[in-house]
């Protein structure tokens, strides 16, 4: 009988010094987001409005009414990607919030918090003991709270807290995105009497969001400025598809790590021509690649698709992880399948019905049998042999359908494997777990290959 392991070099090895390739591009993207994580903290120095917001990507609305954003969900994974959220987290401990809640909320949350407490008695006395504590000191109190999430429910909760800690003065609105139930005989990816009714619905809440930014600035709203802000993230969603599209090649030249690092420019930065710059560069990278046969992973011999939200304190770590065993993870849920799909259907003389669309069709909006056809749609183009799912500790919104969508990938003769992490809460990372599930994974695709 064949044995899993032929030969000592076929078994992975971590810590082998093995790094992964990365995108020399994607270091102006870094730079977009100090450059706005500094605009921000300057917000009411210049007399600006500052808008608090979580869910998804809204903020074409605030960037075309001269508003200031910060977006929850981005503020904890910097946070955590910079390791400094554990000032932020402690402080939510504090006030007796479970460390079960959404990592992003609590580390927002215990953010707010301590912003709370500084203008209460000017410090705080954290700042002395962790020093991490004092970015979080600069970002600048709420005028308006805006909540846009599909599927997740822990992000209306979320602002519901938001709204209540800062005594129920902060004017809130709530923008609600239905999921996509798919059950009706006419219900298809994009298609059917249900996707005409929400892609309505959600339109018309758009419309008197800028109605709430009128009555909450005194300014109207122009909507050819928006049109136009919608220029520049049109064209940035159609470079990053074109980019993407050109790693369905051997060796893939980027990685699923290298759209991670990208995904600021088209979730939350603001929608300017430094967009299409950054995805111009991109998509010159790989191309070059393409050219010269450079892959993203030195000596790629398996193909994944990572399921799950990033785990925002290990991106590097776990970049370098999979090119140790030689698998590049070429694509994913959370960076293939949301943040404008379909800029096609932006009509930039009247953009709130396309950019409606577009936040409707989040992955997990979906009903599962949709969904996981969309994710298995995704994996044959890429060539993938594994799915690895991210059971991130407190995202349920993203890990509620990873045992069908692992069972999907075994019927369509995938391997698939688990590991639990979180999106900003580095505790619930364990790299043994990884490191034995990773490698058996491995070695079962090794044996699928000498098979055949």
């Amino acid at each position: 009988m064949e044995t899993l392991v032929q030969t000592d070099q076929a078994r992975p090895v971590f810590g082998n010094g093995l790094k992964a390739n990365k995108l020399k591009a994607t270091k102006f993207g870094g730079k977009l987001v100090s450059e706005y994580w500094e605009s921000v903290f300057r917000a009411k120095e210049e007399g600006k409005k500052v808008v608090w917001y979580n869910g998804t990507y809204i903020p074409p609305f605030f960037h075309s009414h001269d508003l200031v954003w910060v977006h929850g969900e981005a503020w904890s994974a910097m946070l955590a990607a910079r390791h400094k959220e554990i000032g932020a987290q402690g402080r939510s401990d504090q006030r007796g919030y479970d460390r079960e809640l959404c990592s992003y909320a609590r580390t927002h949350i215990g953010q707010m918090l301590i912003e709370l407490d500084k203008v209460k008695s000017g410090h705080h006395a954290m700042a002395a003991d962790d020093p991490r504590v004092e970015t979080m000191l600069k970002l600048p109190a709420p005028d308006m709270i805006v909540n846009a999430y599909p599927y997740c429910s822990s992000g209306q909760q979320w602002d519901d807290i938001t709204y209540r800690t800062f005594g129920k003065k902060i004017p809130m609105f709530t923008i609600q995105i239905p999921l996509l139930w798919g059950g009706r005989p006419d219900a298809g990816y994009m298609q059917g009497e249900e996707w005409e009714e929400r892609s309505r619905y959600v339109a018309e809440q758009l419309f008197a969001l800028t109605k709430f930014l009128e009555e909450n600035t005194g300014r109207k709203y122009d909507y050819d400025r928006l049109g136009e802000t919608m220029s520049f993230v049109k064209k940035a969603a159609e470079l990053r598809l074109e980019a993407m599209d050109m790693c369905t090649v051997h060796p893939s030249p980027a990685s699923f790590f290298d759209w991670i690092v990208s995904i600021a420019p088209v979730n939350f930065l603001p929608g300017d021509q430094n967009l299409v710059t950054y995805f111009e560069g991109v998509k010159a990278e790989i191309a070059e690649r393409v050219k010269t046969g450079e892959g993203a992973v030195p000596k790629e011999r398996h193909r994944l698709f990572f399921d799950g939200m990033m785990n925002w304190n290990k991106v590097g770590w776990l970049a370098d992880k999979f090119a140790q065993v030689d698998a590049c993870v070429v694509a994913g849920r959370y960076t293939h399948m949301s943040f404008w799909q379909e800029p096609q259907l932006i009509d930039l003389k009247d953009p709130i019905l396309g950019m409606a669309q577009n936040y409707l069709i989040c992955p997990n909006n979906h009903g599962a049998p949709i969904m996981i056809g969309e994710i298995e749609k995704v994996c044959d183009k890429f060539d993938i042999d594994g799915v690895v799912c991210h059971a991130s500790r407190t995202c349920r919104g993203m890990t509620n359908a990873q045992f069908q969508i692992a069972g999907s990938a075994k019927k369509y003769g995938r391997q698939a494997m688990f590991f639990e992490g979180d999106v900003a809460d580095e505790s619930f990372y364990k790299d043994e777990l990884l490191n034995v599930r990773l490698e058996a994974m491995v070695e079962a695709m090794d044996a699928k290959k000498r098979a055949a």
